[in-house]
């Protein structure tokens, strides 16, 4: 595995390139978000998102989340109208999932199976802007909770010492304070509070 030590504020390009590429390659690492440390691989990857469900003993109804750069990317991956887009607009970037009708642009695996949903994320984390960045286009990520514990993990050399032989590469940006992204889900005709988390969206339920 690779450990990458990432300055949180401004990343090192050198080592974000060499992140990126391990996700290219079809690798998955574990890399900071603007809550907690996440799993991340490359949108259409095989081998990680096999490796991400062992890890995390998934099932096909997990709803899996899509990292973007902004709100540009996103008609590529969800179905938004105008009212939904401004909304959107208003609440990014932000520690915000927005669950949203996908596209048949997202592969089957990714969609959720029964609702043909995905979950959209823009984040304020300058490490996870940067490889947004390097990888010219979304990454698939997941939460760093593993089935036996209910905590998520926010210690880098910890989350070493126990997925250090499951994982390709970990950028290590120091401990962080965990917390959990809120969920909306968008896809009926008034949004709805899935999980309340770090995002404030009172504005939104109104």
């Amino acid at each position: 595995m690779d450990v990458f030590y990432i300055h949180p504020d401004n990343p090192q390009p050198r080592l974000i390139e060499q992140a990126a590429d391990l996700l290219r390659k079809d690798q998955l690492i574990i890399y900071p978000t603007d809550t907690s440390y996440a799993f991340g691989c490359r949108l259409g990857a095989k081998d990680a998102l096999t490796k991400l469900k062992q890890i995390r003993e998934l099932d096909d109804k997990h709803q899996f989340t899509l990292l973007c750069r902004d709100l540009s990317e996103i008609a590529n991956y969800a179905t938004v109208d105008n009212v939904q887009f401004k909304q959107l607009k208003a609440h990014t970037p932000a520690p915000i999932t927005f669950i949203l009708t996908a596209t048949k642009d997202v592969p089957k695996k990714l969609a959720h199976a029964k609702k043909k949903t995905i979950g959209i994320r823009v984040p304020s984390n300058s490490i996870a802007q940067a490889l947004l960045e390097a990888m010219d286009g979304p990454i698939l990520t997941s939460s760093l909770i593993l089935p036996n514990r209910d905590d998520i993990l926010d210690d880098p050399f910890e989350i070493e010492d126990l997925l250090g032989n499951q994982i390709d590469g970990l950028i290590n940006a120091g401990i962080k304070t965990t917390k959990l992204t809120t969920i909306i889900d968008m896809t009926s005709s008034r949004p709805e509070l899935v999980r309340q988390g770090a995002g404030d969206v009172e504005s939104l339920l109104l």
